[in-house]
């Protein structure tokens, strides 16, 4: 039998481990049960207790034996005289009367079983403790308000709300809590102190507190600040005071706030989007370091979002003019509110495009873009501006783009130009066009199942598994855009904003929103499918001679029509002579007055038109061009003027034969008509540049220089060529560099002299038409007119 005992086996470590994991478990629900089982029992004598507290309080007190009624200085006296007065002190004899007054023991309730006595080791005076604690009356039921959804009338909307009881708190909540009109009464009391104070003290007192204020703001940023991570709980401490009730510095404080939290946003926010964790994520268990991370995102975002919240809820108060009960702030201060909060929603909007809420921000503020307050609305429009700018993935703009859309289409077309002209900001330079061009470059694809079985054996298919996964996971981790995503976001987004061009093309042409429909059309033409074209040019050309439109509109048509001629619009077999002609007659319109901004435009037209498009341009075309180009610098201010000279100088370089203008010898039969609309019919080639003579004697520098050069024929070395600097810059630019709307001649120029000499008339002297009169009489200054009397008299005799 002890050999059989020694040979007993073991119990290997793996049952040894098994029973010890039940021992555990066993203990741990026995412990949980115990743990249970005694705050259900502590539960139960408790809530006894506080019922028979509220029995004794409410009901009346039943005595244990009817006595009959006798007057009660009968009562003390039998009382009295049935005491053992002999054996007692005065001190005790009081004492006891007091008691006999107070029979308290009548007032128990024998019908509860709570043990009264229970707590008798731990406080010597329960009674005390049970009569401080606060009692219930007897009251019915508060009613509290449910907010339902309004109906609509005639005269407007009409609230509608019901009646809920109130679930009543326990005691112990009800004494933790303050009652709802101590905040009130302490404001009332704060207002009245104040009005005993004069002007100076309040200032001081209000300054006092601000000061306070500002310390407690900087000291809750810096602790956040210097670590996010464990001190993210002081965003709540820093968002509480958004509500501040102090009605001396509230309005001051909230602002602090709210731009105080936007930069702590700006610094704290990581660099990519923080989603939910899932349920099995949760389950799962995690390092210390990973569930402090997870936290401080949770954290994070809620109180984004509740920051958010409460930036919408400034502005949504400020739209309606709501006065809230507190009345800390009033409603002449709630402008200023919406201002601070929408400046926060811009910077917010520009500074985290990638992180949570984004598309919410930009949603407010969009519908901002169209705010009748014009403070506002350029702040919104230049922050969607600058989104629009520096989105360089492309999703951000496209959300942007479609809640313009959905607001153009809400308000019917009836918004601000302002709003579309932010869509000039989008950064598309190349979208998807059809796919004939995949067939020559095909992307390269992975292989699937059958490929992989057809073409590879067993092992070569487990490396080419591996090797995708692996190509998979390094996109996923360096976060890399494929072009061909990026060029599908912009896809999108284009097709979007030629919707809404078209949209207002189709139905608002009389709108205000036609030029800036015209600019996008101009900028973003070249992208436009092929087959929209002659639709399209159609349209543009009803506009044109439709004459509804103004001259700068009428010359973003043009512009929009030969940028869809320029880019994919050379395969078409068209010739827009009407288009030239519009342009030719047009330009005799501009002046020196508020038409000057338009030069812009004309200058870009002419790029377009006659550089771009050399081979399509005829001779006699550009030859009346470069002449009314040069009537037109007689009647424009000194910037335009540069811009124009350059224009020319360029036309010059483009077409050589138009040097024939230089010369005085006629060239062909007929006579020049400066009159007519067509340009190749005007004769031009029979007239000369004589407005570069006076141009020449011009009271600015840089005219001076463009005319001398051009009359020298726009050479490009030696002693009549401009300077590299000059020579390489386009007319607009130069128009820009050059720019007079500051009221400043750049370069300065010299003041007229002191001695003033005679004047005489050139047309005193020679033969002239009334237009050429009034040409020549715009532009010369008084000392020049008597030395441009040679020329005058030689270009009579011609």
């Amino acid at each position: 039998m002890a050999l059989k005992r020694q040979k007993k086996k073991k119990p290997s470590f793996r049952k040894l481990l098994k029973t010890s994991n039940v021992k555990l478990e066993n203990k741990l629900k026995n412990r949980q049960f115990k743990q249970q089982s005694t705050a259900k029992k502590q539960r139960k004598e408790q809530r006894k207790l506080r019922q028979a507290i509220s029995d004794v309080s409410q009901k009346a007190p039943k005595p244990l034996e009817h006595y009959k009624t006798k007057p009660e200085d009968e009562e003390d006296e039998e009382f009295l005289e049935s005491l053992p007065t002999d054996m007692m002190e005065e001190d005790d004899l009081e004492e006891i009367r007091a008691m006999a007054q107070k029979a308290s023991f009548i007032t128990r309730d024998l019908s509860s079983s709570a043990p009264v006595h229970a707590k008798k080791r731990k406080s010597d005076q329960p009674l005390e403790k049970y009569e401080k604690m606060p009692r219930k009356m007897q009251q019915s039921d508060e009613k509290e308000l449910i907010h339902l959804l309004p109906i609509k009338d005639k005269s407007g909307l009409i609230p509608q709300s019901m009646e809920k009881p109130v679930v009543q708190k326990a005691d112990e909540d009800e004494h933790d809590e303050e009652p709802e009109d101590q905040e009130e009464m302490e404001q009332e009391e704060q207002t009245e102190s104040l009005l005993n104070l004069n002007p100076e003290e309040q200032l001081k007192l209000r300054s006092q507190k601000l000061m306070e204020k500002k310390l407690r703001i900087a000291a809750l940023g810096s602790a956040i600040l210097a670590d996010p991570t464990c001190n993210i709980k002081k965003l709540k401490e820093l968002r509480a005071m958004l509500m501040e009730t102090d009605s001396c510095v509230a309005v001051t404080v909230r602002k602090l706030v709210m731009v105080s939290l936007m930069e702590i946003f700006k610094d704290i926010v990581p660099s990519y989007r923080i989603r939910p964790l899932t349920e099995a994520e949760k389950a799962v268990k995690v390092k210390k370091e990973t569930k402090q991370l997870r936290e401080f995102e949770e954290g994070l975002v809620s109180q984004y979002k509740f920051y958010l919240e409460n930036l919408e809820q400034t502005i949504r108060d400020w739209k309606q003019k709501k006065q809230k009960g507190s009345q800390a702030v009033s409603l002449s201060c709630y402008k200023g509110l919406a201002e601070v909060a929408i400046r926060c929603m811009c910077e917010l909007l520009v500074a985290l495009p990638h992180f949570n809420f984004h598309n919410n921000i930009t949603v407010v503020v969009v519908s901002f873009m169209n705010e009748s307050v014009k403070k506002v609305s350029e702040m919104c429009c230049e922050a969607v501006r600058k989104l629009l700018k520096q989105d360089k993935l492309g999703q951000a703009s496209l959300a942007t783009v479609r809640v313009i859309s959905g607001l153009v289409k809400s308000r019917n077309y009836k918004i601000k130009p302002a709003v579309l002209d932010t869509l000039l900001s989008l950064r598309i330079k190349e979208v998807e066009v059809k796919k004939d061009s995949e067939d020559l470059a095909p992307k390269q694809k992975f292989m699937n199942f059958k490929e992989k079985k057809k073409n590879l054996s067993r092992m070569q298919r487990k490396w080419k598994k591996a090797e995708e996964k692996l190509q998979k996971e390094l996109l996923e981790v360096e976060a890399l855009e494929s072009k061909d995503k990026k060029i599908k976001l912009n896809t999108e987004t284009l097709n979007i904003v030629f919707l809404i061009y078209f949209r207002i093309l189709k139905k608002a042409q009389k709108s205000v929103l036609l030029p800036s429909v015209l600019e996008g059309l101009a900028k973003f033409a070249h992208l436009i499918n092929l087959e929209f074209f002659d639709d399209l040019l159609s349209v543009l050309h009803s506009l044109v001679m439709s004459g509804d439109l103004s001259h700068k509109e009428s010359l973003h048509c043009i512009l929009t029509a030969f940028h869809i001629l320029s880019g994919q619009g050379d395969v078409l077999n068209i010739d827009p002579l009407k288009f030239y002609t519009h342009l030719y007659k047009t330009l005799l319109v501009l002046h020196a007055g508020a038409s000057n901004t338009d030069m812009t435009i004309v200058l870009k037209c002419l790029d377009v038109m006659l550089t771009k498009r050399r081979k399509q341009v005829t001779l006699h075309r550009a030859l009346a061009f470069l002449k009314r180009l040069a009537t037109l610098a007689l009647h424009v201010m000194p910037d335009s003027c540069v811009g124009i000279l350059a224009a020319n100088r360029t036309l010059i370089h483009t077409f050589p034969k138009c040097d024939i203008l230089l010369d005085n010898d006629m060239q062909g039969s007929g006579v020049y008509l400066p009159e007519l609309d067509e340009p190749e019919y005007c004769n031009p080639q029979n007239t000369c540049l004589w407005e570069l003579h006076t141009l020449k004697r011009h009271y600015h520098p840089m005219v001076k220089k463009y005319a001398s050069h051009l009359l020298a024929g726009a050479p490009s070395e030696g002693s009549g060529a401009l300077s590299i600097d000059l020579s390489r810059r386009a007319p607009s630019q130069l128009f820009e560099d050059y720019s007079v709307k500051d009221m400043t001649f750049n370069p300065p120029v010299m003041g007229p002299p002191s001695k003033k000499k005679e004047h005489f008339p050139i047309y005193n002297f020679c033969y002239l038409d009334s237009n050429l009169k009034g040409q020549i009489d715009a532009a010369l200054s008084i000392e020049d007119q008597l030395e441009s009397l040679d020329f005058a008299a030689h270009f009579a005799q011609k």
